[in-house]
């Protein structure tokens, strides 16, 4: 597994990245890419192409690679791009990210498969790199780990699609809630079958489906900046509902999203959320932390969705929601 490595090695080469992806096949979510230096002398026992190995193991081993690779690169390019670009494109991106994301230039790239599109390096691909470059293999686990929790996370967000289970492929279950549901937010529109099965935004003219819509679109858009989802519509019977609650930092989130079609008398979101709705919001908040048993502090913010035609326009307000 380090053959190719200690080629490079041998002739002075010192900086050498390994890099694969995760998620070209997926009809949901991003694909990601990583990029893995390791050191010369490195030990890595039970590290290959992640695809034959569990989820505990790839788990434990990530957080192995994580403690003994010398640099880590990640690169994500989400559905959106994706469909702009096509997926090879979008791929290379994802790896352009990654190794850019580096804190040091490589100064040789072992890519997995076929020559990616990445100029400017030295790069040598390798068939089947995840099973005979440790560095490729490594890479393959970083990647396949950091998205398959993004899926995890989208999971808590649009329950129906059973993303925890599938990560977005295309198994019997997951086509069935595509046919049954439509595509959601983070399906890649441009790919059979979703393309078959897009809501028209007449779809969501019903208040209580936009403001669904809504509560997605601002989840979504939250996953995508780093945040971890922990719940969604939590509700305390007689008491209230939080839109979202999410970590940020290690700071614990109560958000309400308001969400509109048209900006015509729509006003500061402020505006809408009035004192009995903020008791409300708060009193079940309090809940939640007392259920969990966190006694740290927590923050109140306000997302609004306001749907331009068809685009959505997202705007976050921090501390939006005050508690005195």
């Amino acid at each position: 597994m380090l053959t190719f490595e200690k080629k490079y090695h041998s002739q002075g080469v010192e900086r050498i990245a390994g890099i694969d992806e995760a998620g070209r096949g997926p009809l949901a979510g991003p694909v990601v890419a990583a990029a893995v230096v390791l050191p010369a002398e490195v030990e890595l026992e039970g590290v290959r192409d992640s695809k034959k190995l569990t989820a505990l193991k790839r788990e434990r081993l990530f957080a192995v690679i994580r403690r003994e690779a010398s640099d880590i690169g990640i690169g994500i390019v989400h559905e959106r791009q994706i469909d702009k670009l096509n997926i090879l494109q979008a791929t290379y991106l994802a790896m352009r990210k990654a190794v850019g994301s580096l804190k040091m230039r490589p100064e040789v790239l072992l890519v997995d498969g076929n020559p990616a599109d990445l100029p400017g390096y030295l790069q040598e691909s390798i068939i089947h790199g995840d099973d005979r470059s440790l560095s490729i293999a490594a890479a393959s686990i970083i990647a396949k780990v950091t998205r398959d929790r993004l899926m995890e996370q989208y999971a808590v967000v649009y329950p129906e699609y059973a993303f925890s289970s599938n990560k977005g492929y295309g198994t019997r279950e997951h086509l069935k809630a595509i046919r049954e549901f439509g595509a959601a937010p983070i399906h890649r529109k441009s790919f059979n079958p979703v393309s078959q099965y897009l809501p028209t935004f007449a779809d969501f003219r019903e208040k209580r489906k936009l403001g669904r819509l809504g509560e997605q679109l601002a989840a979504g858009g939250l996953i995508k900046l780093g945040c971890e989802i922990i719940a969604m519509n939590y509700n305390v019977p007689g008491v209230g509902e939080v839109d979202i609650i999410h970590n940020e930092a290690g700071e614990i989130v109560f958000t309400e999203v308001k969400t509109q079609l048209s900006p015509h008398n729509w006003g500061d979101p402020l505006d809408q959320i009035d004192s009995r709705k903020r008791d409300r919001i708060i009193a079940a908040a309090s809940t939640f932390l007392q259920e969990k048993g966190i006694v740290q502090n927590a923050r109140f913010d306000v997302i609004s969705v306001q749907f331009y035609g068809s685009k959505p326009v997202i705007k976050r307000i921090k501390s939006g929601l005050s508690v005195v």
